[in-house]
């Protein structure tokens, strides 16, 4: 049988009850399809279901072929190796036993003498060079998510599964695993906002709150047939509330006319002119033709009204999210961020960063860039007074806002409303809630704890919490933003920095993403550092 996977009929709800998929059918084949969707619309989910993690509540899910799944998030244990990542401890102690002469003759049946030059092949493919008894604490995340890439097709499985795969890679890991992906010919599902790796795409698989849709091509021809969509849902809206009025107007008439018809009536029985036979004839007629002509005009205005709430519900799934920023009022050329002479790391004698120095003013936007593990987090750390410099000073604007990976800015046992009032006191809780309404924390998803949301989630009510105050931070720092949001909010919070007045500070290997937001200057850690 050919490589394919099917989903039949697939219904899963969340633990509250809450539907996620109802009814979905979906065939992937043998090809290289990217999962998109905003975040909450069950994409990791999907994977799960494929992956058989999870089980359907009702329906089938149906796998022919192997499959290698790479989870968005993974911890390890202090003591894992690159060999216990890719499976293989066992197999590399039998070789270690072999070699010192020690090994069973039932073990030396089952060696595998390849084993360690195709698990170098296979890290050498994601720009690796390390043992595989090297430890996985002392990589970094990028560095981690190359080597289960590594491991992903050193099993060379017949259906990837790939959740965000790019979060946490450098410009290199990025290339690599675009490279490793052109030359895949087997079946590949990945979860992805990342629109370069996109546009390398066989087709697209949407899923919104009304199901799943699939397109054929790459991203740029989903962003046109989605236009298209839009427009014509658009359409099909202005015409349905058109019929409605027409509707209304008719029956409106048809009313008037009765009330007439009624009047002229109660007239002739009161001139007795008429035979009262036929005047109760004439108004039997007219009560059963209007008694038709509602049923009828009900029925009518019922079909335009769904229609018009289809095309509205389609219309809002289409529509971008749209953010506005308040000025934060800073002044041009003030300075927000001096940081001088330092050096930075964890033990003295060991430091990530020497001699580093900076200084962003006024509206500047600047991103600091660097390969997996050349300090960039521990840099930023410093620069927020998290962690003491092992020598040299910094100083930054007291109004200043960090948005880490984690969103630590947020309390986990709080609600998304809950976190906001608490970081803008000066709101009342109208305007609360108008303005987390326009990040998609509309009723009761304002009410969510935190530690509820899924990873994008949490980072959109972040953005909500620092961009939704009245004077947003004269610096905002951002620590790769873009990699648990979606498609949708990513282009909408592009939109809504180049209105920001402020000035930026953003760890990304987004590059489309800095190209949109205007990044005015680079600081790449390993070269030299301009002031």
């Amino acid at each position: 049988m050919p490589l394919s996977i099917s989903l039949n009929h697939v219904s899963w709800a969340l633990p509250d009850g809450t539907a996620l998929f109802s009814d979905l059918n979906l065939q992937f084949a043998p090809h290289r399809t990217g999962l998109i969707g905003r975040n909450g619309t069950g994409k990791t989910t999907l994977l799960n279901l494929i992956s058989g993690a999870l089980s359907p509540a009702s329906g089938s899910v149906s796998v022919n072929g192997s499959i290698g799944l790479l989870k968005q998030q993974l911890q390890s244990g202090p003591q894992e190796t690159v060999a216990d990542l890719f499976g293989i401890s066992e197999a590399l102690h039998i070789l270690q036993k072999a070699e010192a002469g020690t090994a069973s003759m039932e073990e030396l049946a089952h060696a595998d003498w390849t084993l360690e030059s195709r698990v170098e092949t296979a890290l050498a493919s994601m720009g690796l060079e390390i043992a595989a008894d090297h430890p996985l604490a002392a990589l970094s995340g990028g560095q981690i998510t190359r080597c289960r890439l590594a491991a992903l097709q050193f099993h060379d499985a017949d259906f990837l599964l790939l959740d965000e795969p790019t979060n946490n890679l450098d410009a290199d890991g990025r290339e690599a695993l675009g490279a490793f992906l052109a030359k895949w010919r087997k079946g590949a599902i990945i979860v992805s906002h990342d629109r370069a790796l996109l546009e390398q795409m066989d087709g697209i698989v949407e899923l919104t709150t009304l199901g799943a849709s699939a397109f054929g091509g790459n991203y740029s021809f989903y962003k046109a047939q989605k236009a298209l969509e839009l427009a014509a849902a658009e359409q099909d809206l202005a015409s349905a509330e058109k019929r409605i009025g027409e509707l209304n107007r008719k029956i409106q008439s048809v009313a008037e006319r009765k009330a007439r018809k009624d009047g002229a009536g109660h007239r002739a029985r009161a001139k007795r002119d008429q035979p009262k036979i036929a005047l109760n004839a004439m108004r039997n007629k007219a009560e059963n033709t209007l008694g038709e002509n509602s049923v009828l005009a009900s029925r009518l205005r019922e079909d335009a009204e769904q229609q018009s709430k289809a095309a509205r519900e389609k219309i809002e799934v289409l529509e971008p999210l749209s953010i506005t920023i308040a000025s934060c009022g800073i002044a041009n050329g003030q300075r927000v961020l001096t940081a001088e002479s330092l050096s930075i790391g964890y033990t003295a004698d060991r430091p990530l960063l020497r001699d580093f120095s900076m200084v962003i003013t006024g509206p500047e936007r600047v991103a600091i860039k660097g390969a997996n593990g050349s300090g960039k987090t521990t840099l930023l750390k410093t620069l927020v007074c998290n962690l003491p410099p092992l020598s040299g000073n910094c100083h930054l604007d007291p109004s200043a806002r960090v948005l880490d990976q984690h969103v630590s800015l947020l309390d986990p046992e709080l609600s998304v409303l809950e976190n906001f009032r608490l970081l803008n006191p000066e709101q009342d809780e109208n305007t609360c809630r108008a303005i987390l309404a326009r990040f998609l924390f509309r009723g009761e998803a304002s009410t969510q704890q935190v530690k509820t949301l899924s990873g994008g989630m949490m980072l959109r009510a972040g953005l909500a919490c620092v961009l939704g105050a009245a004077q947003p931070p004269k610096l905002l720092i951002l620590d790769e933003p873009t990699n648990h949001l979606d498609l949708t909010t990513v282009e909408a919070i592009e939109s809504a920095l180049t209105t920001y007045n402020g000035a930026l500070l953003v760890i990304s290997h987004d590059a489309t993403f800095l190209e949109n937001i205007g990044v005015t200057r680079e600081v790449v850690l390993g070269e030299t550092v301009g002031v």
